[in-house]
């Protein structure tokens, strides 16, 4: 079990990332033919399918590399909202490592605090609009309530959370995106990109499990 993870390990993590979303493509799409066009999980594999190119064609010199690396990957090949907010999630996110260079519980929280803020200002939505952000805020609360305990704490209260941001956003209704237009007919659908926040952090979670 590692409670802090230097830039190979970063970069590591990022790559299992990167493929355990890809594996996913089809559960994504599934959920996105529910209440969108379909297209959310062939984004996201075109972004996480660059992001493992870019990780394993390079030697990152910290972990603030690697997860800058990851975002400016799905922010270019992504396309769409996705692209934007989740590439902004790892860009300004990576910000949290930059004093320590490394990934542990406190940077941890960090990262996703950074990238909270980061996606909400440029996507200009708040929790409650069944979008990423239902899964990614109160991943980045449990995470900073758990990071004392350290990385493995943080990483599963982060997954924890997100499940249950996953769970609740089946009751909204959806107000922004391609979903406004089916207003109360969203509900009892998750939102796709709610789905992909906890993918990554169970991800992120069962590699530091393993590490």
């Amino acid at each position: 079990m590692a409670e802090e993870l230097d830039a190979a390990g970063a970069r590591d993590m990022l790559l299992a990332v990167s493929q355990a979303l890809i594996d996913q493509t089809d559960v994504l799409t599934d959920a996105d033919l529910a209440i969108g066009d379909g297209d959310h999980g062939i984004g996201m594999r075109r972004g996480f399918e660059a992001a493992l190119e870019a990780l394993k064609a390079s030697e990152p010199d910290s972990a603030e590399a690697a997860f800058k690396a990851t975002g400016m990957a799905i922010l270019s090949n992504t396309g769409g909202a996705a692209g934007a907010v989740f590439g902004t999630l790892f860009r300004s996110g990576a910000k949290a490592f930059a004093a320590a260079g490394t990934v542990d519980g406190p940077g941890f929280a960090g990262f996703l605090e950074e990238g909270l803020a980061a996606v909400l200002k440029r996507g200009g939505v708040v929790e409650g609009q069944k979008t990423m952000v239902d899964a990614l805020a109160p991943a980045a609360r449990a995470a900073r309530a758990a990071a004392g305990g350290g990385l493995k704490a943080a990483t599963a209260a982060a997954a924890e959370g997100a499940l249950q941001g996953v769970e609740a956003s089946k009751a909204m209704i959806a107000t922004t995106g391609k979903a406004r237009s089916l207003g109360e007919r969203s509900i009892g659908h998750p939102d796709p990109g709610a789905i992909s926040i906890s993918l990554i952090l169970k991800a992120m979670r069962d590699f530091v499990a393993k590490a």
